[in-house]
């Protein structure tokens, strides 16, 4: 049972081929090595800049030359996944991890601001990562979460696809939640995390939506196409 509800939770988002995921206790994680950084990155992203940020909501994007390296982070990944799809170099789950790591880094980077901005009806008007020592505590975090993630993740045994099924969740309902706040009658409607449980309520109830709906979607093209993806 607990693998089988591991493998759904994942079934819409990945391919989820056992030599590109990782494993605790013996069970797959729900998404393969690339999509376990990537949705591990971003949570732990978003801790990392909720502690950097030290509770000004920052509403701002981070500086240009910040952005730039975001745009690097995010542009390895695809050139990872790009090159070594189309076979002209071989790459390894120690690399997706890592390349998948900086994309959820980025991705958290960018959500960020944009959720401050809409959702608190006093967002901070600071720039998100907008000092150096900021940036560059901010870019050294992966470390720390890589070495996490490849050597401490597999000793959680059955725990590590638990966090990662928490962190798909997580992931998803703080993107939706960015979406949810630009409606009017959510925008900008909060001054304490507690009020904003209609924005993450709302942004919960898309999320199961979206992974019921891939997980649907999939189930058919297979049905229909034959093959199994």
């Amino acid at each position: 049972m607990y693998e089988q509800l591991l493998r759904l939770v994942g079934f819409g988002l990945c391919h989820q081929l056992p030599e590109r995921s990782f494993f605790g206790a013996g069970y797959q994680l729900p998404v393969c090595a690339r999509d376990t950084g990537i949705y591990l990155g971003f949570s732990i992203a978003v801790i990392v800049l909720l502690v950097l940020d030290r509770g000004r909501r920052s509403s701002e994007l981070p500086p240009a030359g910040v952005m730039i390296v975001l745009g690097l982070f995010v542009a390895v990944m695809g050139i990872d996944g790009v090159t070594s799809y189309a076979g002209l170099r071989e790459t390894t789950n120690e690399i997706r991890l890592m390349t998948g790591l900086m994309a959820g880094f980025a991705i958290a980077a960018l959500s960020m601001p944009m959720l401050n901005g809409q959702v608190w009806r006093r967002p901070g008007r600071t720039r998100l990562l907008g000092t150096g020592a900021a940036a560059v505590g901010f870019v050294l975090a992966l470390l720390p979460a890589y070495a996490l993630l490849w050597w401490v993740g597999p000793l959680l045994g059955a725990l590590y696809p638990l966090l990662v099924v928490g962190s798909i969740i997580f992931t998803f309902v703080y993107v939706n939640a960015v979406i949810v706040a630009l409606l009017p009658p959510f925008e900008k409607t909060a001054d304490t995390v507690l009020a904003t449980w209609p924005v993450f309520g709302l942004a919960l109830l898309l999320t199961l939506l979206e992974l019921g709906g891939s997980t649907a979607f999939k189930l058919w093209l297979i049905r229909v196409s034959g093959v199994v993806l």
